[in-house]
């Protein structure tokens, strides 16, 4: 018999990466919020590497930082080593990656979290989630209490329905050997609740894993190429001003004929081949397996070691996950370098987990047929923590904006990377956990992780996520950077031989009359640090605002080609699209068209070019019909 245990404006289902940004968010915004985590000692957990952002994955963090969010806040506080990644390239690709202690970073979210007015942390299975007679939905947990919420945000990551597989042996469990929530995704035959199927929800089934962890002490890190942080390690908060000194060192190794051969030999035990599994795996993070599988030309492969924290003798394989048996698994860790004598303290697995097809879900990550109804993280079909998070900021705060009758929050393409991701997810839909890259976004050129703060932080501002203190300083920053371009260009050096020397050591042309600081660093073999003994008058301003001012002096050129770009497309999203027409009357669609456009229900011109499946002609079509029926 349920009973009656209180209400909520917003109540979070999950407590990992996704659920703690949308509870801080909706609690930020001033709504009565609830999270709610089937263990919480579980919170804020990192069950695969310990580590933050990476390629893409930097600029989720940033730009989350930028509005308001605690991830990149969070990491600073728990680094261990941090490495700007991809250097040797454009800046539009530049990602920062912090190595974390993942056990702190669990223990000082899941203190913020206790710490937040406005929220409550719950240690609670949801077990049912239904529409409510007078509005909003009621929650069961499974001791049978029953919360009335005006919206709900499900971020269920891999714990909904979850199962665990090493070899022949399967189980239900979520990550880390913790509960599943299988009574919320399968309790059709249970008595207690209807599951997220009865409800209408559009589920299907994806797979992820995780390396092994290896005892420290039972490593040789002797002949292993060293991997260093970078000096001065780089922070993900704007509002962090120092990280200090990197606190470790990584290790790199490589697999070999032998390790490709244990495999080929034991590859029928594993489930994924065996055909066990039925849940799809991500295609850019695969298991060391499919690897070798896949990649039959390949006589070895990189391996990673990374420390999991600064007190904890455990060792993260990063690139070798697995759901081979556990003793293959040891066989084929001890053919590699370092690890002859390496002793397993946590086997590798892969694990299943329902999750729900995104394009049932508008830009806000509201469900179009479920009103207050969010959905955030691996629930969505994405893979990774800082995907998760950033889903977690929009749908928490969408959820609070609309119990407070407000607009909703949506971010773009042409302004973010969290834009993008979450475009692609509810206009194209996940075949395979989504993972976001710097190839996904048309406009990666104006959309760096060096300017997330430009960008966004007024948005985080106008929500009230922003405060106003961090707000004036931003806006002192956009005041020098403004300044110091107008420096540049009014800063002429003379001619000498020490900066003549400079220019020809550097492969680009002497000068013989006064030359602009900003036509120098036009070139691209000159920089600000290479310049500096010549730039006498040069204020000590931050690196980050020197970084952003280069980047943009540089690359203005196509920067401004990217900004036309931009502008074409707004256009076309200004072009707006009814949400209750039936495309099947419009004449002149392909079926296949009909078929996306009714399942999609664009919002735009813009979004609908973007759905697969609806070609120019398409879209051509649609144009024709907005003019003709322009004022009916």
């Amino acid at each position: 018999m349920t009973y009656y245990a209180g209400e909520y404006d917003v109540a979070v289902i999950g407590a990992g990466h996704a659920g703690i940004e949308a509870a801080l968010a909706a609690a930020r915004l001033g709504c009565r919020t609830a999270i709610f985590t089937i263990n919480m000692d579980a919170v804020g957990n990192c069950p695969c590497n310990p580590s933050i952002g990476g390629t893409a994955k930097g600029h989720l963090v940033r730009e989350l930082d930028a509005l308001g969010g605690e991830m990149g806040k969070t990491a600073d506080a728990c680094f261990l080593q941090s490495r700007m990644l991809n250097r040797g390239k454009g800046p539009a690709v530049h990602s920062l990656r912090a190595q974390i202690d993942r056990r702190r970073y669990s223990e000082v979210m899941k203190h913020k979290l206790e710490l937040q007015d406005n929220l409550e942390l719950r240690q609670a299975e949801i077990t049912d989630i239904q529409p409510a007679e007078n509005g909003g939905y009621l929650l069961t947990t499974q001791m049978l209490a029953q919360y009335h919420c005006r919206s709900v945000v499900v971020a269920t990551g891999t714990y909904l329905g979850g199962r665990i597989y090493v070899g022949e042996v399967s189980y239900e469990s979520g990550p880390d050997g913790m509960f599943p929530a299988t009574k919320l995704a399968l309790s059709l035959k249970a008595k207690l609740a209807l599951s997220l199927k009865a409800l209408g929800l559009p589920l299907r089934r994806f797979k992820t894993g995780t390396p092994a962890r290896i005892l420290r002490r039972s490593i040789d890190f002797t002949d292993l190429e060293v991997q260093k942080g970078d000096v001065p390690p780089q922070p993900f908060s704007y509002e962090t001003e120092s990280l200090g000194d990197n606190k470790v060192d990584c290790h790199i190794s490589w697999t070999n004929d032998r390790t490709k051969q244990i495999i080929l030999d034991n590859i029928h035990r594993s489930p994924l081949y065996a055909g066990r599994i039925e849940g799809v795996g991500p295609r850019y993070c695969p298991s060391f397996e499919d690897k070798v599988m896949r990649f039959a030309d390949k006589p070895r492969h990189q391996l990673f070691i990374e420390p999991c924290g600064e007190n904890t003798e455990e060792m993260y394989m990063q690139g070798m996950s697995s759901s081979l048996p556990e003793e293959v698994q040891l066989q084929f860790y001890r053919t590699i370098k370092g690890l002859e004598h390496c002793v397993m303290m946590r086997p590798a697995y892969a694990i299943e987990y329902d999750c729900v097809d995104p394009t049932a879900m508008n830009a806000a990550l509201e469900f179009k047929d479920f009103p207050n109804l969010y959905g955030a993280g691996q629930f969505n079909g994405s893979s990774g923590y800082e995907e998760a998070a950033a889903q977690g900021f929009v749908a928490g705060v969408n959820a609070a904006l609309k119990v407070q009758g407000r607009e909703p929050f949506i971010l773009t393409r042409a302004n973010s990377y969290i834009g993008t991701l979450v475009d692609d997810l509810v206009t194209k839909g996940a075949n395979e956990p989504y993972r976001m890259m710097t190839s996904r976004s048309e406009y990666r050129l104006i959309l760096r992780q060096d300017n997330a703060d430009e960008r966004l932080t007024p948005l985080g501002h106008q929500l009230g996520l922003i405060s106003e203190e961090r707000y004036q300083k931003f806006l002192r920053k956009q005041e020098l950077k403004k300044t110091e371009l107008q420096r540049l260009k009014f800063t002429t050096l003379s001619p000498s031989d020490e900066l003549n020397a400079l220019l020809v050591s550097r492969e680009t042309s002497p000068v013989s009359t006064g030359v602009r600081l900003i036509d120098l660093l036009k070139r691209p073999q000159l920089d600000y640090a290479c310049l500096a003994p010549f730039d006498t008058t040069r204020p000590a301003y931050e690196p980050n605002l020197f970084e952003q001012v280069e980047i943009e002096i540089k690359y203005e050129g196509y920067i401004q080609k990217q900004i036309k770009q931009v502008e074409q497309m707004k256009k076309l999203e200004k072009k707006l699209l009814p949400t209750d027409y039936d495309y099947r009357q419009l004449n002149g669609l392909r079926l296949e068209a009909q078929e996306k456009l009714n399942k999609i229900k664009p919002l735009n011109i813009g979004q609908a070019s973007r759905i697969s499946g609806v070609s120019p002609a398409d879209i051509s079509v649609l144009l024709i019909w907005l003019a003709a029926n322009k004022g009916n």
